[in-house]
């Protein structure tokens, strides 16, 4: 697995006017290829008079999945300079789909190339990216006579505290980097007098 990866923040639209024709780049985080397939047939929708309603989109930490459609353009001007941007910016789980209202001025390859490329990266630098790490999930089982202070300890030192459950004992799910599972099993045993126990679970990816 992919130790980071990238992401769009927050779905949004960016919209651009070049030679006449308005260009509108809308993005949108895509858990699975199904999530970006649905929002791709979501801006058709919201746009039936357009030119064209471009796409690309990169699903996997690793890039695994990769499509792109130039809807009609000329073969290789719209949805490959798209899923190049999005690549080059190291980008993955997004979708974008840019819809052209044709103003009535070609652009010939060249600068359809450069206006639907162009298009995607102006969108991510206006919506803005985030990062996700990778986490080792693992749950701390601990007393209710050391919980409240494991907890508050746990919050104060920057750790990434997920869920807490109140059963015969305290259960704290945690995120942990996986360089980190040493270090923070010494230090558990040494803030619970070696009573609370680690339980190391499967990875998650979580904001950095």
């Amino acid at each position: 697995m992919q130790e980071q990866y990238r992401t769009v923040a927050r779905a949004g639209v960016h919209e651009s006017e070049i030679n006449r024709s308005r260009f509108l780049c809308s993005l949108a985080p895509a858990a699975t290829e199904q999530e970006a397939q649905d929002f791709v047939a979501r801006v058709r929708k919201e746009h039936p008079t357009a030119s064209h309603n471009c796409y690309a989109y990169v699903i996997g930490a690793d890039a695994s999945v990769q499509k792109a459609s130039d809807d009609g353009e000329p073969g290789g001007t719209a949805g490959v300079p798209m899923l190049q941007m999005l690549l080059r910016r190291e980008v993955r789980y997004v979708a974008a789909v840019v819809t052209r209202y044709y103003g009535g001025v070609k652009l010939g390859a060249g600068g359809l190339i450069r206006a639907y490329g162009g298009v995607v990266g102006e969108a991510l630098d206006a919506l803005g990216t985030l990062t996700r790490q990778r986490f080792r999930l693992a749950t701390v089982h601990v007393d209710h006579q050391r919980a409240g202070k494991l907890e508050n300890d746990l919050r104060a030192t920057g750790r990434d505290v997920r869920e807490v459950r109140y059963a015969e004992a305290v259960s704290i799910e945690i995120g942990l980097p996986d360089a980190d599972v040493e270090a923070f099993t010494a230090w558990l045993a040494d803030a619970t007098a070696g009573t609370a126990t680690l339980e190391l679970g499967g990875e998650a990816y979580g904001d950095v």
